[in-house]
């Protein structure tokens, strides 16, 4: 099966590209993705598979491969949302959606797994097993869509789960990987000061929340350079600091907003602890009053050392000719709600490089001007279409022996 499963991937991937230049045409942002999801439902209309949408808390939509034969059940997920980003990229499919980008390769995730789940329906007699293609809603933005359609259920039966992300830190025909804690977990804050205002020619009658504020923006970054494990990795970031006023007025009240990633759980534990003290000593320093929203998003991306193991060497034995290298990749900064998968479920996420053709600095995901060499696509394709071949053979294996 495996053989005939990649020669229709090949013969497909015009239309592989064809899809991904619609979906980049036409992005849509998180929760908002009704016509993306109305698109991808369609795609399946009149095949013999069963759909369900809406699933969780937006446009989610799960589709159930079952073979011909009983075995293991496993996902495939992919993520179609786009991002509030003005598009820069000089490409004839440009986005006609004013102020929104497919800059993150999600409609090549998208267009990648709708050719793979249409030609494993039609090759579903010869499959041993189950696979629930997971088109998920709303990655880019909190709480995302990934939890929502964990807290369903309707994955409760998976043993283990797969995704990719294509990155342009390197050319297509590569496929990176890297075992366990691979994506940062996030943390989103917002905090209010409230002291009291006065006039600016005397201080000793009011209380400055802009001087309490400055105070926390430098004394915060202590957390990291002075309570993080060097050997960790952790960040904070204050992104805004809304303090805006008249010159000769004393400010009352401010506030910041950022965000705070860490590398693993442990890491998480410490910046919270931290956080929150600093937060009660600022009170207590400056007299003033603190209002903070501290909401854990997306957590550390964990993938299993096992199936990682078993991606990794499945890959590099398949000697495949879209696919020319398999190699460990970094652990990287960003996140991703893959993550919430992989916390209830044993898998892998990895990475398929995309660099385009003739370019030495690619721009990277989430840039105005970032783009993928689309024959990319096919090797997502393939390499995910590998993984899910084997994996599913493993059962039969298991029975033979």
């Amino acid at each position: 099966m495996r053989n005939e499963l990649m020669q229709m991937l090949e013969e497909r991937e015009d239309e592989m590209i064809e899809i991904r230049r619609y979906l980049h045409e036409h992005p849509e942002l998180s929760f908002k993705e009704e016509k993306t999801a109305a698109y991808i439902a369609d795609f399946y209309k009149g095949k013999d598979v069963d759909v369900e949408t809406n699933v969780g808390n937006g446009h989610g939509i799960i589709v159930t491969i079952k073979g011909a034969s009983p075995g293991k059940t496993i996902g495939l997920r992919a993520d179609f949302d786009a991002l509030p980003i003005k598009e820069e990229a000089n490409v004839s499919f440009k986005s006609s959606n004013e102020g929104v980008m497919h800059a993150c390769g999600h409609d090549a995730h998208t267009a990648y797994l709708l050719i793979l789940a249409d030609c494993l329906i039609q090759l579903k007699d010869k499959i041993t097993g189950t696979i629930k293609v997971i088109h998920q809603h709303a990655e880019e933005q909190p709480p995302g869509g990934a939890k929502s359609i964990v807290d369903s259920g309707k994955l409760d039966d998976l043993e283990a789960i797969f995704g990719i992300h294509v990155l342009p830190m390197a050319q297509t025909g590569t496929v990176g990987y890297h075992s366990g804690y691979s994506f940062n977990g996030r943390t989103y804050f917002k905090l209010r000061i409230q002291a009291s205002g006065g006039h600016g020619s005397s201080p000793h009658k009011a209380n400055d929340a802009i001087v309490a504020g400055s105070y926390f923006v430098t004394t915060v970054q202590t957390v990291i350079s002075r309570r993080v494990d060097p050997l960790a990795a952790g960040v904070v970031t204050v992104g805004s600091f809304d303090g805006k006023g008249s010159f000769n007025v004393i400010k009352d009240s401010i506030e910041l907003e950022g965000d705070i990633r860490y590398s693993n759980d442990e890491t998480q534990a410490v910046i919270d602890k931290e956080f929150h003290r600093l937060v009660n000593g600022l009170e207590e320093l400056f007299g003033v009053t603190c209002e903070l929203t501290y909401t854990p998003d997306y957590p550390t991306l964990y993938n299993d050392p096992e199936l990682t193991a078993f991606v990794a060497d499945v890959l590099k034995g398949v000697k495949d000719k879209d696919i020319t290298e398999v190699k460990e990749f970094p652990r990287m900064a960003p996140s991703d709600d893959f993550a919430y998968y992989l916390e209830k479920i044993p898998g892998s996420y990895f990475f398929i490089g995309c660099t385009p053709k003739g370019v030495e600095e690619p721009y990277f995901n989430h840039h105005p001007k970032f783009d993928i060499d689309e024959d990319a696509i096919l090797v997502a394709a393939k390499s995910v279409g590998h993984v899910a071949c084997s994996y599913l053979a493993m059962d039969l294996d298991d029975k033979e022996a």
